[in-house]
């Protein structure tokens, strides 16, 4: 075991690491660019495949439930096709279910394609993220895991905007066909640089955990369902939400209790007794939340409240994604020179300043009271996502890198999908309460309101002379700022309680363990 142990920790890859990470990074890159690229075009697929709005969703949904399932499943399937041939055979689907939802005809063809593409995509960012760390020595991972995250926090961020910009400007369906000339170069990278690891256990198809991978497919799908559609049918209101959330509860019991027992688990639930690996589960969690919370409303408060175009609110968004760039790299250095938990703790408070900064808009603010907090914002989640991705991983052993990446990757994304359904029913019912709050003032006891429906009124009745009509447009016109304001405020509210779940979240940080570096041997290049 420890001669087995030891020869996992000395190969080297033959080619040059920085090779490899490239060749990962641009299918990591593509893959998730795709989770939010096709948000804002949306409205386009619909009108143009005869489909409504809400049908439509389901373009997204589907590639999510896709990406869930297969996610937790890539570590075995790796072992089964070997990992340089699956990470080809995914970049290759993908690129090839890229091409049909471009192509496609009917709504109902794109949502299949998307299926394709969403499968494919999923094991993707856990395969390149385990090849990416086996790939370095245990003293560059750091480094590494700041590449991988360039692709996975940037390419959210970005992907409105560029979606937004090619809807416009060309077609929906070229937010897909771009997709081609990438995979075609990561297919060629792929196959002349990345090589198997001689520690890999080859398995067979016999040893295929058909139950456990069945329990997490009921489990995941009925989940992303009730996330997707929870806030639409009225959470449990809806008879459809309850027997799915019954159904999701039970096949996950089901699924923990059998992968705990299984001789061959299809994934390896054990890994969670590591101390560091089990808290990184749960920070990468709550920062998947945060993340992609974040990116869905702030474009929605721009266009909804401010004014916005989908385009401007993209640009307006798009420092952010300068900031997580520059500040990777930055930090991809400090990794192995300051203690991993500081860098962590700094970032989730730079993240809960940023909220907070948020947390103070209202209706007239200046374009730069939203790209300052956005900047932060980058920043911020870099400082979180490689050190707190070395933390996690720093303590595994090389071969368990593969099913943990599986485990850190579904999480997140999953993190993701409670973010957005989360905000997006808070701000529902935090508008609603506000709107009930405020209109209690609207009396004729209230002087600022009589004020405020006499100048509204004089205006209207110097507008058209009629003083019936004048008295129905001022009651309409503070109706609709009234609305506005009990909006405004919904969304300040959540960005405030981002802030005091990012300062919650400290605590757990110092739970992990100190991962300290190990030093390069004196043969290492």
């Amino acid at each position: 075991m420890t001669e087995g142990k030891s020869s996992a920790e000395a190969w080297v890859p033959g080619h040059n690491p920085w090779l490899i990470a490239t060749a990962v990074m641009l299918a990591t890159f593509m893959e998730v660019l795709d989770t939010s690229v096709a948000n804002v075009s949306l409205p386009h697929i619909a009108g143009n495949l005869s489909a409504t709005t809400d049908e439509s969703t389901w373009v997204l949904t589907s590639y999510l439930v896709a990406n869930a399932i297969v996610l937790p499943a890539t570590n075995w399937l790796g072992s089964l096709f070997g990992r340089k041939r699956f990470l080809i055979l995914c970049i290759t689907f993908f690129t090839l279910a890229s091409a049909l939802c471009g192509a496609a005809p009917s709504l109902a063809f794109l949502v299949f394609a998307r299926i394709l593409q969403g499968a494919a995509g999923g094991a993707l960012q856990p395969i390149s993220q385990a090849v990416l760390m086996e790939s370095f020595p245990p003293e560059k991972r750091g480094r590494a895991t700041a590449v991988f995250a360039m692709g996975v926090v940037v390419a959210p961020v970005i992907g409105p905007t560029l979606g937004g910009w090619i809807t416009d400007n060309f077609s929906w369906r070229w937010i897909f066909y771009i997709n081609l000339p990438v995979g075609v170069l990561a297919i060629m990278m792929a196959q002349a640089f990345i090589e198997d690891p001689p520690y890999l256990v080859r398995t067979t198809f016999k040893s295929f955990d058909g139950i456990g991978f069945g329990l997490m497919s009921i489990w995941l799908g009925s989940l992303q369902y009730i996330l997707d559609k929870g806030q639409i049918e009225d959470w449990f209101e809806s008879r459809i939400i309850v027997t799915l959330a019954a159904l999701s509860v039970a096949s996950f019991v089901s699924f923990v209790i059998w992968e705990l027992r299984a001789e061959k688990p299809i994934v390896d639930l054990r890994i969670l007794k590591n101390r560091n690996f089990a808290v990184g589960v749960g920070l990468i969690t709550l920062l998947g939340a945060i993340l992609y919370a974040t990116t869905a409303v702030m474009p929605l408060l721009m266009q909804t409240l401010l004014g916005y175009t989908a385009f401007q609110a993209g640009l307006a968004l798009s420092p952010r994604g300068v900031g997580a760039f520059l500040t990777t790299i930055l930090v991809g250095r400090l990794i192995g020179k300051v203690n991993n938990r500081v860098l962590v703790t700094l970032g989730f408070l730079l993240l809960a300043y940023s909220s907070s900064m948020l947390g103070h808009v209202d209706l007239e603010i200046a374009k730069r009271d939203i790209i300052i907090p956005s900047i932060v914002n980058g920043i911020a989640i870099s400082f979180i996502f490689v050190p707190l991705t070395t933390s996690a991983m720093g303590t595994l052993r090389r071969e368990q890198i593969g099913n943990a990446s599986g485990i850190y990757n579904l999480v997140r994304n999953l993190g993701g999908s409670i973010g957005i359904a989360g905000i997006t029913t808070l701000l529902s019912r935090k508008a609603q309460a506000n709107q009930a709050h405020m209109v209690a003032h609207f009396t004729p006891t209230d002087q600022p309101f009589t004020q405020r429906v006499e100048a509204f009124r004089a205006a209207f009745f110097h507008a058209h002379g009629d003083p019936v009509l004048a008295t129905k447009q001022a009651h309409g016109a503070l109706a609709a700022i009234l609305e506005q304001q009990a909006n405004a405020l919904a969304y300040v509210q959540n960005f405030r309680l981002f802030a005091v779940v990012c300062v919650c979240c400290i605590p757990l940080i110092m739970m992990m363990k100190k991962v300290a570096p190990p030093k390069a041997p004196v043969n290492a290049h």
